[in-house]
């Protein structure tokens, strides 16, 4: 299944989370950490709806990453795996040379 956002919608692969430890070796659960606010565009819709009805391309593109708002976007689970669905004005940043 393919996700195609509407208007100013772009969806949002999460990076995922790393395991964490605290200096003395334990292990962080899920639950304890907050979700990464980083993420790689997947897709995104034809652009903004001005009010003369025209529509005013995204600044982003798929393949971005971005950094966005930690309540940002609605979270939808698509064949196992959880995108998010957020308007371009919920982007923070694109983050330059990013390297994982």
């Amino acid at each position: 299944m393919k996700l195609r956002p509407l208007y100013d919608k772009i969806v949002v692969e999460r990076f995922e989370e790393k395991e964490e430890r605290t200096p003395s070796g334990i292990i962080i659960p899920d639950t304890a950490k907050e979700k990464p606010q980083l993420g790689k565009v997947v897709a995104v819709g034809p652009g903004k709806l001005l009010d003369n009805g025209e529509l005013k391309p995204l600044s982003v593109k798929e393949g971005d990453v971005v950094l966005f708002n930690k309540y940002a976007g609605n979270e939808v689970e698509i064949e196992g795996k959880i995108y998010l669905v957020m308007s371009e004005d919920e982007v923070l940043a694109v983050v330059e040379d990013y390297q994982a």
